[in-house]
């Protein structure tokens, strides 16, 4: 087995069993979210991120693009809601990190 297999196999488990779910232009995609203003606040770190963000498999990301609308199935108070995508960045390891903005 190829390390990417072997890697593609080990994202299915963790993903299937730790993702958020998510909605890009309506078909549901399991990924990562994180928003920077919820995170813990321990001691003073200061980070150039300030956008919400999901992290996507690659295979998931075929066909998505800026501008796009995409939905995070959380509550409110934990950063769910309607974002528009700004930025798409493959991250090198089989993830693709979508910056999102809120909508209005």
């Amino acid at each position: 087995m190829a390390f990417r297999d072997l890697v593609a196999e080990i994202d299915s488990v963790v993903f299937d069993t730790l993702a958020d779910v998510g909605f890009i232009e309506g078909r549901r995609v399991l990924g990562m979210f994180s928003a920077p203003w919820l995170q813990p606040k321990i001691g003073r770190l200061n980070t150039g991120l300030r956008e919400p963000c999901f992290h996507i498999r690659v295979a998931d990301a075929a066909g998505v693009e800026k501008t796009q609308t995409v939905q995070i199935e959380l509550p409110v108070l934990d950063g769910g809601g309607e974002y528009t995508l700004i930025h798409l960045e493959p991250a090198g390891d089989g993830l693709v990190a979508l910056s999102l903005r809120l909508k209005a």
